[in-house]
């Protein structure tokens, strides 16, 4: 049985985590609401402030320094270096003293002259462990998953045991264990003194060089595949109590907003804390579930006042009808089968989603719940009569409402009744909304949706469109009510390529999506065109009936196949520059998202686009 928990677990993040000079990344962490730092030396030795000046900051910020790194390269089989290399700790030593640091990370050798005898390397680390506590300092002994000799944990362990010092013992590092196969469950016998320090790291599953994996793509707790509950579930098993820190290196994230990382970071261990306490290990910093989400209650546009993107005229097209107007804002609501979509036309010039809704349980809690987890909450004007909506805003600027399941009055009341009904355009609801996201904020939205709503990764996919490299990601909850794609382009260079790659869209569901689009293109909806390569390609992979790959090739259907079933797609054209609609057909429980269709996709929207600017330039 692990230790009684003692209060929520304190919190730190490692100075590598976040861009900007030191003063930039200690005021990013004490805002975030971290416990304490992990001094990196490479942004002490760059700052101008001396390690002094640099406590009494911490302290000004109320973080504490929970441990100073890296020392590297420490054992050697040359006596002489070895000697050398205790007179460099001594330095490190003295900069700690005045840091107001406790204990240095000392990480497994890569050198050529590394230790491979594990009673040497015990020697020798018992021989620091004696240098470290004449000073009041302790060594937290690490694996490099590339170590020369000590890669694995159970190596390190080995070695700590040899070294027999009450100074010397472990810190443990998801990635380095994970990354390489590792079995956490036996750190659970690891006595509690001997567990120094925990570093945590999630990442993507890559086959790739381990240091480059490492230096390049770590992620935050939550936003990659490690099972990383699974690995801190043992170490607090072990009675480990000391702060859950982060060490991740990621290039995206050493070039972003330190503010903005450093809230995203935190939001990663309170929910990696509240996981890994379901678990049975460890304390509940939140200290409340993600309530159960239902459908989305309705998804906002926000278009001009002049609606120059001709939503109004497709959504009438689609079979939507109009049937309320918000009796306070210049707001319409459109409706047909269970989904509704709000035309905001206080937007500016195009159109663009600007929030949505889901179903909750409990929509109180579920704010709560974010707003703990970082999320901001916008300011609304809301005049008494309306309905107050709980609301909080996604890292991209995405405001994401919380109403009561099956509960319409709670909102609806807000809009006068138009006396329309919507005809029969075979929409059914909205399958899915596609969030295009910010390059820098692709991970943190994938850890917000799955902390804040509890949504988890459904499907993950790269694939070349027209300029360059795009990312995808399908968030869902169990029962796919609440479906989220998220796309982001991994570049952006020059004015060749457009201004965004991938637009936002609504997908809407429906049972029949021939029937729907060609009833929709009857009424003049602006459907995509396809190539026809692309449907002689699709005949020829699949056994398609020759009327219905006619069909498909009337109307602009795209079919993505897979092993479950069939995901069939019909899409407008891009709306106001950055929205488009698609009607969408799951056949047989399929479960995928069209990426694998998206660069064709994406080709017609762009050949669209450059037909637009022809006319209006020739116009």
């Amino acid at each position: 049985m692990s230790p009684e928990p003692v209060g929520p677990p304190r919190t730190a993040v490692a100075t590598v985590c976040l861009s900007g000079g030191l003063e930039d990344k200690l005021r990013a962490a004490a805002a975030a609401g971290f416990d304490g730092v992990e001094i990196f030396e490479p942004d002490l030795v760059a700052s101008p402030m001396s390690p002094g000046e640099v406590r009494l900051r911490c302290a000004d910020l109320g973080l504490s320094i929970d441990l100073y790194q890296p020392f590297r390269d420490l054992d050697s089989t040359d006596d002489d270096r070895f000697a050398a290399n205790l007179r460099r700790a001594e330095h490190k030593f003295d900069v700690m003293a005045a840091l107001g640091a406790d204990t240095v990370l000392v990480c497994s050798s890569v050198a050529r002259d590394a230790v491979a005898d594990l009673d040497r390397l015990g020697a020798q680390l018992h021989a620091l462990g004696e240098e470290a506590a004449t000073h009041g300092m302790r060594i937290a002994y690490e694996a490099l998953a590339w170590g020369a000799h000590v890669n694995t944990w159970e190596r390190s362990w080995e070695a700590v045991q040899r070294a027999d010092h009450d100074a010397v013992g472990l810190c443990l590092d998801s990635f380095h264990i994970l990354s390489r196969g590792s079995d956490p469950a036996p750190i659970a016998e690891v006595p509690a003194e001997k567990l120094l320090f925990c570093q945590l790291a999630d990442a993507p599953v890559l086959s790739m060089d381990v240091l480059q994996w490492s230096r390049h793509h770590r992620l935050f707790p939550g936003q990659g595949a490690f099972d990383l509950p699974g690995f801190l579930a043992p170490v607090l098993a072990a009675g480990y109590r000391g702060p859950l820190s982060l060490e991740v290196f990621n290039d995206v994230f050493r070039q972003a907003d330190p503010t903005r990382t450093a809230v995203d970071a935190h939001r990663s261990l309170l929910a990696l804390a509240e996981a890994t306490a379901h678990r049975g290990e460890g304390t509940d910093p939140i200290g409340e579930p993600a309530p159960r989400v239902g459908r989305p209650a309705f998804v906002e546009i926000a278009v001009g006042p002049d609606d120059d993107a001709g939503l109004d005229r497709t959504l009438d097209a689609l079979g939507f009808a109009c049937t309320g107007q918000h009796r306070t804002k210049p707001v319409q609501r459109w409706e047909q089968g269970s989904s509704r979509i709000l035309l905001n036309r206080a937007g500016r010039s195009g159109a663009a989603i600007s929030a949505f809704a889901v179903e909750s349980a409990d929509p109180a809690a579920s704010a709560r719940r974010a707003v703990r987890l970082g999320a901001p909450r916008p300011a609304r004007e809301r005049a008494p009569s309306e309905a107050d909506l709980p609301v909080v805003t996604a890292p991209d600027g995405t405001e994401v409402f919380f109403c009561p399941i099956g509960a319409d009055a709670a909102w609806t009341g807000d809009f006068a009744p138009t006396g329309r009904t919507a005809t029969s355009g075979g929409i059914t609801g909205v399958d899915h909304i596609g969030l295009a996201q910010p390059f820098d904020q692709f991970d943190e939205a994938t850890l917000f949706y799955r902390s804040v709503l509890g949504l988890e990764p459904a499907s993950s996919a790269e694939f070349a469109a027209p300029f360059g490299l795009v990312r995808s990601r399908a968030m869902a909850d169990a029962d796919r009510r609440v479906r989220l794609a998220l796309t982001v382009s991994l570049l952006r260079r020059g004015s060749w390529a457009p201004g965004v790659t991938e637009p936002q869209y609504v997908a809407l569901a429906t049972d029949d999506v021939v029937g729907a689009a060609r009833a929709a293109r009857d009424a003049g909806a602006p459907l995509l065109g396809m190539p026809d390569n692309y449907y002689d390609d699709l005949g020829a992979r699949l056994e398609l009936p020759p009327e219905q790959l006619a069909a498909y090739r009337e109307l602009g259907v795209l079919h993505e196949q897979d092993q479950d079933g069939a995901y069939l797609q019909v899409c407008t054209e891009v709306l106001g520059g950055r929205l488009f609609l698609a009607l969408v057909q799951r056949v047989q429980g399929a479960d995928g998202y069209g990426w694998s269709d998206a660069p064709v996709r994406m080709a017609a929207h762009r050949r669209q686009r450059q037909a637009r600017l022809t006319v209006t330039s020739s116009a």
